[in-house]
Protein backbone atom coordinates (compact mmCIF):
# COMPACT_ATOMS: atom_id res chain seq x y z
CA UNK A 1 0.00 0.00 0.00
CA UNK A 2 2.99 2.32 0.40
CA UNK A 3 3.21 4.90 -2.35
CA UNK A 4 -0.25 4.04 -3.66
CA UNK A 5 -1.39 6.78 -6.07
CA UNK A 6 -4.52 8.81 -5.32
CA UNK A 7 -6.45 7.24 -8.21
CA UNK A 8 -5.78 3.73 -6.92
CA UNK A 9 -6.69 4.78 -3.36
CA UNK A 10 -10.00 6.15 -4.62
CA UNK A 11 -10.62 3.01 -6.65
CA UNK A 12 -9.80 0.79 -3.68
CA UNK A 13 -12.07 2.82 -1.39
CA UNK A 14 -15.04 2.58 -3.75
CA UNK A 15 -14.42 -1.12 -4.40
CA UNK A 16 -14.20 -1.90 -0.68
CA UNK A 17 -17.35 0.18 -0.12
CA UNK A 18 -19.31 -1.87 -2.65
CA UNK A 19 -18.02 -5.17 -1.27
CA UNK A 20 -18.76 -4.09 2.31
CA UNK A 21 -22.30 -3.10 1.36
CA UNK A 22 -22.76 -6.47 -0.34
CA UNK A 23 -21.52 -8.40 2.70
CA UNK A 24 -23.53 -6.32 5.19
CA UNK A 25 -26.68 -6.08 3.07
CA UNK A 26 -29.08 -7.60 5.66
CA UNK A 27 -27.71 -5.24 8.31
CA UNK A 28 -27.61 -1.92 6.45
CA UNK A 29 -30.61 -2.29 4.11
CA UNK A 30 -33.45 -0.13 5.47
CA UNK A 31 -36.23 -2.47 4.29
CA UNK A 32 -36.78 -6.03 3.14
CA UNK A 33 -35.57 -6.90 -0.35
CA UNK A 34 -39.09 -7.45 -1.76
CA UNK A 35 -41.06 -5.35 0.71
CA UNK A 36 -43.46 -2.84 -0.83
CA UNK A 37 -43.13 0.29 1.27
CA UNK A 38 -44.47 3.14 -0.87
CA UNK A 39 -46.09 4.21 -4.11
CA UNK A 40 -44.75 3.42 -7.56
CA UNK A 41 -41.68 5.45 -8.56
CA UNK A 42 -41.69 7.88 -5.68
CA UNK A 43 -38.94 10.52 -5.92
CA UNK A 44 -35.97 10.68 -3.58
CA UNK A 45 -36.84 11.74 -0.06
CA UNK A 46 -35.67 11.44 3.55
CA UNK A 47 -37.59 8.17 3.77
CA UNK A 48 -36.45 6.75 0.43
CA UNK A 49 -32.99 8.07 -0.41
CA UNK A 50 -33.11 6.79 -4.00
CA UNK A 51 -36.89 6.74 -4.35
CA UNK A 52 -38.96 3.65 -5.06
CA UNK A 53 -39.12 1.26 -8.00
CA UNK A 54 -41.89 0.12 -10.34
CA UNK A 55 -43.66 -1.79 -7.55
CA UNK A 56 -43.12 0.65 -4.71
CA UNK A 57 -40.10 -1.08 -3.19
CA UNK A 58 -37.27 0.96 -1.72
CA UNK A 59 -34.70 1.38 -4.50
CA UNK A 60 -31.75 1.75 -2.12
CA UNK A 61 -32.61 -1.59 -0.53
CA UNK A 62 -32.94 -3.21 -3.94
CA UNK A 63 -29.57 -1.76 -4.99
CA UNK A 64 -27.84 -3.08 -1.86
CA UNK A 65 -29.24 -6.58 -2.25
CA UNK A 66 -28.77 -6.41 -6.02
CA UNK A 67 -25.12 -5.50 -5.54
CA UNK A 68 -24.73 -8.43 -3.17
CA UNK A 69 -26.03 -10.87 -5.77
CA UNK A 70 -24.19 -9.32 -8.71
CA UNK A 71 -20.83 -9.12 -6.94
CA UNK A 72 -21.14 -12.63 -5.50
CA UNK A 73 -21.95 -14.25 -8.84
CA UNK A 74 -19.26 -12.24 -10.67
CA UNK A 75 -16.61 -13.01 -8.03
CA UNK A 76 -17.36 -16.74 -7.98
CA UNK A 77 -17.42 -16.94 -11.79
CA UNK A 78 -14.11 -15.03 -11.99
CA UNK A 79 -12.50 -17.31 -9.41
CA UNK A 80 -13.69 -20.37 -11.33
CA UNK A 81 -12.50 -19.01 -14.67
CA UNK A 82 -9.01 -18.22 -13.34
CA UNK A 83 -8.65 -21.51 -11.51
CA UNK A 84 -9.72 -23.54 -14.51
CA UNK A 85 -8.18 -21.39 -17.26
CA UNK A 86 -4.78 -20.81 -15.68
CA UNK A 87 -4.23 -24.44 -14.64
CA UNK A 88 -5.20 -25.72 -18.08
CA UNK A 89 -3.16 -23.02 -19.82
CA UNK A 90 -0.04 -23.74 -17.78
CA UNK A 91 -0.52 -27.47 -18.31
CA UNK A 92 -0.76 -27.04 -22.08
CA UNK A 93 2.39 -24.90 -22.16
CA UNK A 94 4.44 -27.22 -19.94
CA UNK A 95 3.51 -30.50 -21.59
CA UNK A 96 3.40 -29.14 -25.17
CA UNK A 97 3.08 -31.51 -28.12
CA UNK A 98 -0.25 -33.17 -28.76
CA UNK A 99 -1.54 -32.19 -25.31
CA UNK A 100 -1.08 -28.52 -26.15
CA UNK A 101 -2.61 -28.95 -29.61
CA UNK A 102 -5.72 -30.75 -28.38
CA UNK A 103 -6.36 -28.35 -25.52
CA UNK A 104 -5.72 -25.28 -27.65
CA UNK A 105 -7.98 -26.43 -30.49
CA UNK A 106 -10.81 -27.29 -28.08
CA UNK A 107 -10.39 -23.87 -26.50
CA UNK A 108 -10.54 -22.21 -29.93
CA UNK A 109 -13.70 -24.17 -30.71
CA UNK A 110 -15.48 -22.86 -27.61
CA UNK A 111 -14.23 -19.32 -28.23
CA UNK A 112 -15.57 -19.39 -31.79
CA UNK A 113 -19.12 -19.46 -30.42
CA UNK A 114 -20.34 -16.00 -29.32
CA UNK A 115 -20.36 -15.97 -25.54
CA UNK A 116 -23.80 -14.44 -25.09
CA UNK A 117 -25.44 -16.76 -27.63
CA UNK A 118 -23.77 -19.78 -26.01
CA UNK A 119 -25.07 -18.77 -22.58
CA UNK A 120 -28.58 -18.00 -23.84
CA UNK A 121 -28.86 -21.37 -25.57
CA UNK A 122 -27.68 -23.29 -22.52
CA UNK A 123 -29.80 -21.33 -20.05
CA UNK A 124 -32.90 -21.70 -22.22
CA UNK A 125 -32.87 -25.48 -21.68
CA UNK A 126 -31.52 -25.60 -18.11
CA UNK A 127 -32.91 -24.33 -14.80
CA UNK A 128 -31.55 -20.86 -14.06
CA UNK A 129 -29.93 -21.23 -10.65
CA UNK A 130 -26.92 -19.52 -9.10
CA UNK A 131 -24.61 -22.58 -9.39
CA UNK A 132 -25.49 -23.02 -13.07
CA UNK A 133 -25.00 -19.31 -13.78
CA UNK A 134 -21.63 -19.31 -12.03
CA UNK A 135 -20.50 -22.46 -13.84
CA UNK A 136 -21.51 -21.22 -17.30
CA UNK A 137 -19.93 -17.80 -16.80
CA UNK A 138 -16.78 -19.27 -15.30
CA UNK A 139 -16.45 -21.86 -18.05
CA UNK A 140 -16.90 -19.36 -20.87
CA UNK A 141 -14.47 -16.86 -19.34
CA UNK A 142 -11.89 -19.57 -18.67
CA UNK A 143 -11.23 -19.78 -22.43
CA UNK A 144 -9.86 -16.21 -22.38
CA UNK A 145 -7.79 -16.93 -19.29
CA UNK A 146 -6.49 -20.12 -20.94
CA UNK A 147 -5.13 -18.21 -23.92
CA UNK A 148 -3.42 -15.60 -21.76
CA UNK A 149 -1.94 -18.04 -19.26
CA UNK A 150 -0.72 -20.37 -22.00
CA UNK A 151 0.93 -17.51 -23.90
CA UNK A 152 2.69 -16.29 -20.77
CA UNK A 153 3.68 -19.80 -19.67
CA UNK A 154 5.19 -20.66 -23.06
CA UNK A 155 7.70 -17.81 -22.64
CA UNK A 156 8.45 -18.62 -19.00
CA UNK A 157 8.79 -22.35 -19.69
CA UNK A 158 12.05 -21.85 -21.60
CA UNK A 159 13.72 -19.71 -18.90
CA UNK A 160 16.93 -20.95 -17.28
CA UNK A 161 15.44 -21.25 -13.79
CA UNK A 162 12.67 -23.53 -15.14
CA UNK A 163 15.27 -25.73 -16.83
CA UNK A 164 17.27 -25.76 -13.60
CA UNK A 165 14.20 -26.96 -11.71
CA UNK A 166 13.76 -29.82 -14.16
CA UNK A 167 17.42 -30.75 -13.84
CA UNK A 168 16.96 -30.91 -10.07
CA UNK A 169 14.29 -33.54 -10.72
CA UNK A 170 11.26 -31.41 -9.91
CA UNK A 171 7.94 -32.67 -11.29
CA UNK A 172 5.57 -30.87 -13.64
CA UNK A 173 3.33 -29.75 -10.76
CA UNK A 174 6.31 -28.05 -9.10
CA UNK A 175 7.22 -26.31 -12.35
CA UNK A 176 3.65 -25.08 -12.85
CA UNK A 177 2.91 -23.84 -9.33
CA UNK A 178 6.37 -22.87 -8.04
CA UNK A 179 8.15 -21.58 -11.14
CA UNK A 180 5.60 -20.48 -13.75
CA UNK A 181 2.69 -19.23 -11.62
CA UNK A 182 4.68 -16.70 -9.49
CA UNK A 183 6.24 -15.22 -12.63
CA UNK A 184 2.94 -15.04 -14.50
CA UNK A 185 1.17 -13.01 -11.81
CA UNK A 186 1.66 -9.63 -13.45
CA UNK A 187 -0.50 -10.16 -16.57
CA UNK A 188 -2.90 -12.41 -14.67
CA UNK A 189 -3.54 -9.72 -12.06
CA UNK A 190 -4.39 -7.21 -14.77
CA UNK A 191 -6.66 -9.74 -16.48
CA UNK A 192 -8.35 -10.55 -13.17
CA UNK A 193 -9.80 -7.06 -12.91
CA UNK A 194 -11.02 -7.12 -16.49
CA UNK A 195 -12.59 -10.58 -16.14
CA UNK A 196 -14.40 -9.50 -12.97
CA UNK A 197 -15.86 -6.46 -14.69
CA UNK A 198 -16.87 -8.49 -17.74
CA UNK A 199 -18.56 -10.97 -15.38
CA UNK A 200 -20.59 -8.16 -13.82
CA UNK A 201 -21.61 -6.90 -17.25
CA UNK A 202 -22.40 -10.44 -18.38
CA UNK A 203 -24.66 -11.34 -15.46
CA UNK A 204 -26.35 -7.95 -15.75
CA UNK A 205 -26.99 -8.56 -19.45
CA UNK A 206 -28.41 -12.02 -18.79
CA UNK A 207 -30.71 -10.64 -16.10
CA UNK A 208 -31.87 -7.83 -18.39
CA UNK A 209 -32.75 -10.46 -21.01
CA UNK A 210 -34.63 -12.54 -18.44
CA UNK A 211 -32.20 -15.46 -18.16
CA UNK A 212 -30.08 -14.27 -15.26
CA UNK A 213 -31.07 -13.73 -11.64
CA UNK A 214 -34.78 -14.47 -11.37
CA UNK A 215 -37.33 -12.31 -9.50
CA UNK A 216 -38.01 -11.57 -6.72
CA UNK A 217 -34.24 -11.72 -6.13
CA UNK A 218 -32.49 -8.49 -7.03
CA UNK A 219 -29.45 -7.76 -9.16
CA UNK A 220 -28.38 -4.66 -11.00
CA UNK A 221 -29.32 -5.89 -14.48
CA UNK A 222 -32.73 -6.98 -13.24
CA UNK A 223 -33.33 -3.58 -11.63
CA UNK A 224 -32.63 -1.90 -14.97
CA UNK A 225 -35.11 -4.24 -16.66
CA UNK A 226 -37.81 -3.67 -14.04
CA UNK A 227 -37.61 0.12 -14.25
CA UNK A 228 -36.73 0.68 -17.91
CA UNK A 229 -40.20 2.00 -18.75
CA UNK A 230 -39.75 4.83 -16.27
CA UNK A 231 -37.01 6.41 -18.42
CA UNK A 232 -39.72 7.60 -20.82
CA UNK A 233 -41.23 9.64 -17.98
CA UNK A 234 -37.92 10.99 -16.74
CA UNK A 235 -37.70 8.61 -13.78
CA UNK A 236 -34.04 7.75 -13.08
CA UNK A 237 -34.65 4.41 -11.30
CA UNK A 238 -33.19 2.42 -14.21
CA UNK A 239 -30.10 4.63 -14.35
CA UNK A 240 -29.05 4.08 -10.72
CA UNK A 241 -27.77 0.50 -11.23
CA UNK A 242 -26.08 1.62 -14.45
CA UNK A 243 -24.14 4.23 -12.47
CA UNK A 244 -23.23 1.57 -9.91
CA UNK A 245 -21.87 -0.73 -12.63
CA UNK A 246 -19.83 2.10 -14.17
CA UNK A 247 -18.31 3.28 -10.88
CA UNK A 248 -17.44 -0.25 -9.77
CA UNK A 249 -15.90 -1.02 -13.17
CA UNK A 250 -13.68 2.05 -13.11
CA UNK A 251 -12.69 1.47 -9.48
CA UNK A 252 -11.67 -2.15 -10.03
CA UNK A 253 -9.65 -1.20 -13.10
CA UNK A 254 -7.81 1.52 -11.17
CA UNK A 255 -6.85 -1.01 -8.50
CA UNK A 256 -5.88 -3.60 -11.13
CA UNK A 257 -3.63 -1.08 -12.91
CA UNK A 258 -1.88 -0.27 -9.65
CA UNK A 259 -1.48 -3.98 -8.84
CA UNK A 260 -0.03 -4.54 -12.30
CA UNK A 261 2.59 -1.85 -11.72
CA UNK A 262 3.43 -3.36 -8.34
CA UNK A 263 4.00 -6.83 -9.79
CA UNK A 264 5.96 -5.91 -12.92
CA UNK A 265 9.16 -6.81 -11.10
CA UNK A 266 8.03 -10.45 -11.33
CA UNK A 267 8.32 -10.39 -15.10
CA UNK A 268 12.05 -10.83 -14.91
CA UNK A 269 11.60 -14.23 -13.26
CA UNK A 270 12.63 -15.65 -9.97
CA UNK A 271 16.06 -16.51 -11.26
CA UNK A 272 16.96 -12.89 -11.96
Amino acid sequence: MKGMPLSAQLGLFITVLYFAAAILAPVIAPYGMSEIVGDVWEPSSARFWLGTDNLGRDLLTRMIYGGRTTIFVAAMATALSFTLGSILGFTAAVYGGWVDQVMSRLNDLVMSIPTLIFALVVLSVMPVTLPILIFIMGFLDSTRVFRLSRAVAVDINVMDYVEAARLRGEGQAWVIFREILPNALSPLVAELGLRFIFAILFISTLSFLGLGIQPPAADWGGIVKENREGIVYGIPAALVPAVAIVTLSISVNLVADWALNRTTSLKGGRGA
